[in-house]
């Protein structure tokens, strides 16, 4: 089945960055596919790698992109803090150079030095907990595809003064950049210690909606994503997503 999504962002962004940073593919893979002409915008095959992508523009990978996106392997790990989960900046160090040997947790090979995983759903740097890293365009597209339906799970302590008041307006009632977000799930679990269930994953969306009424993040870790829990893995390290995994996030 071919992926097709429509750009939100707010200025023309080049295509491989893009498909990059959406956690589709990596910018070399993106390249190759354009190369290949699997690669469409509004209808128009792209032969241009330096192609931009303009904000209402809609990109299509065709059958065979998507087919071999998904010959790819997808790795579970524990980010912790101070790590990025993408390509990073000259002074940042990314998460996948975590997946070493040493840090593995169960059954399952150290992809190659040159293997590309990229993100599949972003974690903030100053965020931790569940990160997946995947070559398989098919989980990609379960997870952060535009028809997915997947929630995401966070556990967030603040400082600031919680009341019922602030819940009702994080629940329903935020802008962020100009939009609507979608209603989210947010309960108290301690006086500082609250629950985010999110179906959408909007940039640092819930550091900026807790601003929004006057409260700071102190400490962020998601902890699922759909059906797939962080559970007892340890901070840096990483694992095989298993088959049966695989088959409940893509449904």
């Amino acid at each position: 089945m071919a992926f097709s999504r429509t750009y939100d962002g707010p200025e023309p962004v080049r295509i491989n960055k893009w498909l990059g940073q959406s956690g589709v593919c990596s910018r070399r893979e993106a390249d190759a596919l354009i190369a290949d002409g699997l690669v469409s915008v509004d209808g128009e095959v792209v032969t241009d790698a330096g192609r931009r992508l303009a904000p209402g523009q809609t990109l299509t990978l065709s059958d065979r992109a998507t087919a071999a996106l998904a010959e790819g392997v997808t790795i579970v790990l524990h980010k912790p803090m101070g790590f990025v989960s993408g390509q990073p900046e000259p002074d940042k160090i990314p998460a996948a150079r975590l997946i070493t040997e040493a840090n593995r947790v169960g059954p399952g090979a150290v992809p190659a030095g040159d293997a590309s995983l990229p993100p599949i759903g972003r974690l903030d740097e100053d965020s931790r907990g569940l990160l997946l890293l995947s070559s398989d365009g098919v989980v990609a597209k379960a997870v952060i595809g535009p028809q997915s339906d997947l929630d995401k799970e966070y556990l967030v302590r603040v400082a600031g003064d919680v009341t019922e008041k602030k819940l009702k307006i994080l629940r329903h009632g935020l802008m962020l950049d100009g939009r609507q977000l979608k209603p989210a799930w947010v309960s108290r679990m301690e006086s500082f210690r609250l629950k985010f269930i999110l179906r959408e994953g909007r940039n640092r969306q819930i550091r900026r909606m807790c601003e929004m009424v006057d409260l700071e993040v102190v400490d962020l870790i998601r902890v699922r994503i759909g059906p797939l829990k962080l559970d007892n893995l340890p901070e840096g390290r990483w694992r095989m997503l298993t088959p049966e995994e695989r088959a409940a996030l893509v449904g």
